[in-house]
């Protein structure tokens, strides 16, 4: 009788103890699979280094994102991570085991920085200044700097003036304007070289350097990739037959701050580095970051006898092979013809 007691009391307890480990592996499970308390939008969530696995489930109960539990050491036993410092996009709907895997992956937050086309380093300067999440190791919009900045970048170069790519960088908190702009610099280097190897035979550029010149007065003279190779031939004619290149742009950056919107006949008769109308061949630096386009078609112009152009008052230009038919373009564009 009594081993018979004794049998029963033993599958009473196997079975309780089946039964709470069932209730507690469904609990586990529940939990697995119910989101954590995100707000809609989601959250950044920065993970400094050398945190533990409780030390996030802490940070994150402290929120009011999720409670410290027994499932959150289930969890970090069962399936143990090196989680990865850094700033992490944390989104609504998002599980335990989701939050975990994304803090040991390593994909951190990534931001962006865009350098457009045809902008000067002051304005990429500005653009830098205005960046709240880099970190600033220079005043770049003191130009007393960029010699520290040249110096850092091994460019020997008047100034920092067209040397960086223009497309969007993506960094992540931590990285420095420095980071960024190598990069950049970095990127330019590697088209430039591309272009000027595959050069056209007889261009009058004798350098890279003046090749990254003229390019970045075709970025600013058109933003319409179709012209980008005629305007190039124009340019390429005038130098090889000796004749100024007469293009605003230069002379506006000449200019400077002086430059109010207005160019006006004076403007053009006073004479800078950068006037191409005082002024025969290319001006002594870029004036803009050309863009891959300007850099091809600057090292590839299209042939043809054009030698003047002249904005047709509907973003493209009128092309014209003589002087005479210049001035008659430029006289519809006044509406005196």
């Amino acid at each position: 009788m009594a081993r018979s007691v004794y049998l029963k009391v033993i599958a009473l307890v196997l079975l309780a103890a089946g039964l709470a480990g069932w209730f507690g592996w469904s609990r586990y499970q529940l939990f697995l699979a119910e989101p954590l308390d995100l707000p809609p939008a989601g959250t950044v969530f920065t993970l400094a280094p050398g945190r533990s696995g409780q030390d996030i489930v802490r940070t994150l109960s402290e929120r009011g994102y999720t409670r410290v539990g027994w499932q959150w050491r289930l969890l970090m036993r069962l399936e143990p991570r090196v989680y990865r410092s850094g700033e992490y996009q944390l989104n609504y709907g998002m599980g335990p085991r989701e939050v975990l895997e994304l803090l040991a992956s390593g994909r951190v937050l990534q931001y962006r920085l865009t350098l457009v086309e045809g902008w000067t380093f002051a304005q990429v300067a500005a653009q830098i200044d205005a960046d709240p999440v880099l970190q600033h190791r220079y005043d770049l919009t003191e130009a007393g700097q960029w010699t520290s900045l040249l110096e850092e970048l091994r460019l020997e170069a008047p100034g920092p003036e067209g040397w960086f790519l223009p497309e969007t960088y993506q960094y992540t908190r931590g990285d420095t304007d420095f980071d960024v702009l190598e990069r950049a610099h970095r990127a330019m280097q590697a088209e430039l070289q591309r272009a000027w190897a595959a050069r056209a035979i007889g261009l009058p550029v004798e350098s890279p350097y003046e090749l990254l010149i003229l390019a970045s007065i075709i970025e600013k003279e058109t933003a319409l990739d179709s012209e980008r190779g005629q305007i190039a031939g124009v340019f390429t004619r005038r130098l090889q037959r000796g004749m100024k290149l007469q293009t605003d742009p230069t002379v506006i950056y000449g200019l400077g701050a002086a430059f109010d919107g207005d160019l006006r006949r004076r403007d053009l008769q006073t004479d800078t580095p950068y006037n191409t109308y005082t002024r025969k061949g290319l001006p002594p630096t870029p004036i803009a970051m050309p863009s891959r386009a300007s850099l091809h078609a600057a090292a590839q112009p299209e042939d043809g006898d054009t030698l003047y152009f002249v904005a047709d008052g509907n973003g493209g230009h009128t092309f014209s092979e003589t002087l005479e038919e210049h001035q008659a373009a430029v006289r519809r564009l006044l509406g005196k013809e």
